[in-house]
């Protein structure tokens, strides 16, 4: 099913911050890099752990579980043990809701 989804209030997001949601039954993590929000599928390519568990370290998504690293908003593979991207979905602030387009 494609199209915009609304995933969240973006002061649910704060700068700095990860936060899991759901958008169509996919999981995605968002990452609000000071202010511009990225979306990835919230499962580490390395062994399907949920992103939305680690943390933000600059332009970085790293897995809690084993310190994978992809960049946040392409999702490109930055560290192992991961060998291959994660997905990553176009943003759309609108009036201080974020939707990502899961299509």
């Amino acid at each position: 099913m494609a199209g915009w989804v609304r995933v969240a209030k973006l002061d649910e997001c704060p700068p700095g911050e990860l936060k899991g949601v759901t958008a169509n039954g996919v999981a995605i993590v968002l990452a609000n890099l000071d202010g511009t929000v990225c979306a990835l599928r919230d499962r580490c390519s390395h062994d399907d752990y949920p992103l939305s568990d680690g943390e933000l370290d600059g332009g970085d998504v790293v897995c809690l579980y084993h310190g994978a690293r992809f960049d946040a908003c392409s999702g490109a593979r930055k560290a192992l043990p991961a060998i291959r991207p994660v997905d990553s979905f176009p943003v759309e602030i609108r009036d201080d809701e974020i939707y990502v387009d899961v299509g």
